[in-house]
């Protein structure tokens, strides 16, 4: 098995790499688009992210090879079986993706990556090291119970990432063709955007196809240019602070609810957004 951080780890040079060409970009052209304490910030979440996924695969791969002796089919890992792994993964990314928009516990990790008021390849690290505990994981389940060994399943799960990082940037227009079906960084700049028509849009992960068959997809308009961030009034450098700050208004919001009827509204309904 080849553990979904060594894959992402080993692409980590070129990852850096497109950092530093699109920030001596937009220092030549003036843009604002990178600050180095939202990159440091960045960096530090990946790191506490990268972290805390690893621990969780140690702790349920158990679990998960357990899980596999149920499956339904024996899935042998070929060019055909592979490429059925890719395209199943991406539709449950969709799905994961577009509940974490829509479920406030789910939402309260993924706000993390929202948080930034900047677009660039860097904010691509800007995930919590929370995902564990709100149950990403749960949505790979599906492709281990049907056949696919935990090992593939997850380093499928890293390849998806690892594609996702080249959508974040701004220095690339639109790319012709490719916009009908995969997803781009014109597509991933209006899923970031707080504006009022681009909000809880673009879900997808490699394909922009999920979206346009499920009715989440918005072309980002050139009259309607993005806001980046998230509605509420937030800005902060401070990783800890990026991390929890969903964790404690969910808690807060707890701690001031009277009625044991509300409590299931209050961490699984829908994200409590301002705007």
């Amino acid at each position: 098995m080849i553990p979904v951080e060594l894959i992402l780890l080993a692409l980590s040079p070129i990852f850096l790499g497109f950092i530093a060409w699109e920030w001596r970009r937009a220092q030549r052209m003036h843009s604002g688009v990178y600050r180095w304490q939202d990159t440091l910030a960045n960096a530090v979440l990946a790191l506490l992210h990268q972290g805390s996924d690893m621990l969780a695969l140690l702790l349920l791969m158990p679990f998960f090879l357990w899980l596999h002796q149920y499956s339904l089919l024996d899935i042998e890992l070929t060019a055909l079986n592979l490429a059925l792994a890719f395209l199943l993964q991406d539709f449950l990314y969709y799905w994961f993706h577009r509940a974490s928009h829509h479920v406030r516990w789910l939402w309260a990790s993924h706000v993390t990556h929202h948080s930034s008021r900047l677009m660039n390849f860097s904010t691509a690290f800007r995930q919590s090291l929370t995902y564990p505990l709100s149950g990403m994981w749960l949505f790979w389940t599906p492709m281990i119970l049907l056949g696919f060994t935990p090992s593939l399943v997850f380093a499928v799960v890293a390849l998806n990432l690892a594609f996702q990082f080249f959508v974040h940037t701004q220095a690339v227009a639109k790319l012709g063709l490719l916009e009908k079906v995969f997803n781009t960084p014109s597509h991933h700049r209006v899923h970031h955007a707080c504006n009022a028509m681009y909000i809880d849009k673009n879900f997808a992960g490699v394909l922009i196809i999920w979206d346009k068959l499920f009715g989440t997809f918005v072309e980002e308009q050139l009259s309607e240019p993005c806001r980046y961030g998230i509605t509420d009034d937030f800005e902060s450098d401070n990783p800890l602070t990026i991390t929890f700050y969903e964790w404690r208004r969910m808690l807060h919001d707890l701690r001031h609810n009277t009625s044991w009827k509300q409590l299931p509204a209050l961490l699984f309904g829908k994200p409590r957004k301002a705007g």
